[in-house]
């Protein structure tokens, strides 16, 4: 079963971006959170028990208004440049550690296996690589900031 700490701590990050709806499983429950129309829903659900005894299933539904600005068009890409986009949800960070420094910046040269950020995803770090040689020739995000899966991050000129 879920903490109510989790579900509030998943909902703040759903509400954070313009995630649609989170399905998540664990250990036999399965949470739900969904925000149609700027309404949010949680559902939560036990996993079918052995014995045929009623599943017992919990819905939380309120219609209070969620104050989510609306996504940003994102300017033209020029076709000469690659974009490294976000593999996943979760939060960008430039540097390995507070206070160190960047992996790349814009004028940075980068090759295929350069780690060019990392992305924590519950509480996992991973590395994420340019996949094209070249020099970065712009940073779309910030440090700290929550990003989507597919989000562009860097605009790399190719060699």
């Amino acid at each position: 079963m879920f903490k109510l700490s989790e579900i509030k701590e998943l909902i703040k990050l759903v509400d954070q971006t313009s995630l649609q709806e989170l399905e998540i499983e664990n250990e036999g429950s399965r949470l739900l959170i969904r925000k149609p129309n700027k309404t949010e829903q949680v559902v939560v659900t036990a996993a079918q028990p052995a014995a045929s005894q009623p599943v017992p299933q919990a819905v939380v539904q309120t219609s209070a208004a969620v104050n989510i600005p609306a996504a940003e068009a994102p300017a033209a890409i020029p076709s000469n440049l690659h974009t490294i986009v976000s593999p996943m949800v979760g939060t960008f960070y430039e540097a390995p550690a507070p206070g160190a420094a960047s992996f790349v910046s814009k004028g940075s040269s980068v090759k295929e296996t350069t780690i060019v950020c990392i992305i924590e995803a519950m509480k996992l770090m991973n590395e994420i690589e340019a996949e094209v040689k070249g020099q970065i020739v712009e940073v779309l995000v910030e440090n700290g900031q929550l990003v989507e899966y597919g989000q562009p991050l860097f605009l790399v000129k190719p060699e």
